[in-house]
């Protein structure tokens, strides 16, 4: 991942208090939850940040939560607010993990940070580290946010410049099916004033 992301993302840990509450996503982990349909299980949570909301909500109704992160200063944070979460850092398309490790998978407003070309990659990990059934929720950029329908730029998000990149829905749809995955969901959220296509997805 962008050294230059990285240490922007090191500096958002500082104003974090201040933006906790600054997009509502309860709706959507419902939505995510009731189509899990499991008690207890194993969570992945790449681009976990400071572990809000996802990480919490899960480990609050008794699932095993791991987080990665590229920002050690996030992460800090999510000592303190998630510490029941077992917490990586290092990019979420470096990291490994033994197959079917996981029973859920989120990359919430994190995945459209990772240069596009190194997508199907990282969809094919997932899948992976997936238990047969295990669900994927994760947040993509489309038109409606970089007004493309395929980018790899910047754009300014509180007062930083932040690389997005993100295929065409259609490719985003190929890919998907590449790498073994089933698409359960797809629409788009309007959150905090932004809006992004928001996908839930089956290991077939």
């Amino acid at each position: 991942m962008d050294r230059t992301l990285q240490e922007i993302y090191d500096g958002f840990a500082d104003t974090y208090e201040a933006n906790r509450g600054l997009f509502d996503m309860r709706p959507v982990f419902d939505d995510f939850w009731a189509r899990l349909g499991k008690p207890a299980g194993d969570a992945l949570d790449l681009g976990c940040g400071a572990g809000e909301p996802f990480a919490k909500q899960f480990i609050e109704r008794g699932w095993r939560v791991t987080g990665v992160d590229f920002s050690q200063r996030m992460l800090q944070l999510a000592e303190r607010y998630v510490p029941e979460m077992q917490r990586v850092h290092g990019d979420m398309d470096k990291v490994d993990f033994p197959p079917a490790s996981f029973d859920a998978v989120t990359a919430v407003y994190s995945l459209f940070h990772l240069p596009r070309e190194r997508h199907p990659a990282l969809f094919a990990s997932i899948r992976r580290w997936l238990r047969p059934g295990g669900k994927l929720l994760f947040t993509y950029a489309s038109r409606h946010y970089t007004g493309k329908d395929e980018f790899d730029g910047h754009i300014e998000f509180m007062g930083r410049r932040l690389f997005y990149s993100h295929d065409t829905p259609v490719r985003l749809r190929e890919i998907l099916a590449q790498a073994g995955f089933k698409i359960e969901d797809e629409a788009l959220r309007e959150i905090g004033g932004e809006t992004f296509l928001w996908l839930t997805a089956t290991a077939a």
